[in-house]
């Protein structure tokens, strides 16, 4: 966290809109936990989009500024419950520590020029792996399956914005992420059923223009797996791209909630991407202001 602040404090500063930063928790010095985000949401924390998409991120107060950036032993045993806590919930048997990305557990100064999480928290991290592996051996928690998962497909792990016991919950959290569904544990789709009106094809090749259905090989197997016909998806796309069709655009009450969820990404890169899709920057910029406050 860089400072010793109260988890009110860390979610004052998130809130502000020209902060663009955000985790989805905070450890205070006291050991209380604030939630920012939930955990099927992507937070904006890491610098890398990749990693936030996968990751479940927590900010951490440190009781000494400057030095090793010491942090409480109550925050400390706070954050090793709540690390067990979220590989309960997400289906998540071990945490593996290894040093680099490879593993499940990471550190800020992996993906941004930075020394977060600071030497005294960042020296902990193998102990950290060890204690919430002893939790979760000795709560015996059931192996991952009958969850319900939510991606953009079944290939794209990395794109899961959770893993749920309850169909609702992962029907919820879908509704919530334009181009995600619901997958069982076989790799189904079980949510949306995907229904075919007359005018599916100018939806759907609509979508795939707003970017939800991805690019190359990866869009051709996530339109085929969700029962469409790659081939006649990619014919109205055409059209529309050559103009013999009028290309309707999303509301900017809808596109500012995009930016909210992370989907246009941040700074100057949303600006180029918003303005490259045809819509005004700060027309959506005052739409998501209003959106959060």
């Amino acid at each position: 966290m860089a400072g010793n602040l109260s988890v009110e404090t860390c979610g004052n500063v998130f809130a502000s809109v020209s902060r663009q930063a955000s985790s989805n928790y905070a450890v205070d010095s006291r050991g209380r936990v604030g939630m920012y985000v939930k955990e099927c949401n992507r937070s904006w924390c890491s610098s890398s989009p990749a990693n936030d998409h996968r990751a479940i991120t927590i900010e951490v107060a440190n009781d000494e500024i400057g030095g090793n950036w010491h942090v409480s032993d109550i925050a400390l045993q706070k954050t090793i419950d709540l690390c067990a806590g979220i590989c309960q919930r997400n289906g998540i048997q071990r945490l593996n520590y290894t040093g680099d990305t490879r593993g499940n557990l990471t550190k800020h100064e992996w993906f941004a020029n930075t020394n977060c999480p600071g030497p005294y928290l960042g020296g902990k991290f193998s102990y950290i792996a060890d204690k919430v592996n002893k939790q979760l051996n000795s709560s015996n928690p059931p192996k991952a399956r009958g969850l319900y998962r939510v991606r953009q497909s079944w290939q794209d792990a990395i794109s899961q914005k959770g893993a749920f016991k309850q169909l609702n919950n992962a029907k919820k959290c879908a509704e919530q992420h334009s181009g995600y569904f619901v997958f069982d544990d076989m790799g189904n789709i079980v949510y949306p059923i995907v229904s075919k009106p007359l005018d599916y094809l100018d939806t759907i090749a609509q979508q795939v223009l707003n970017g939800d259905w991805g690019n190359g090989q990866d869009r051709v197997s996530r339109l085929t797996q969700a029962g469409y016909d790659y081939h006649e998806v990619q014919q109205k796309v055409n059209e529309l791209v050559s103009g013999n069709v009028k290309v309707p655009i999303k509301s900017i009450e809808i596109i500012a909630k995009e930016v909210i969820n992370g989907v246009w990404g941040n700074g100057v890169d949303r600006r180029n991407r918003l303005t490259q899709a045809g819509y005004d920057y700060d027309q959506v910029q005052q739409k998501v202001n209003e959106l959060l406050h």
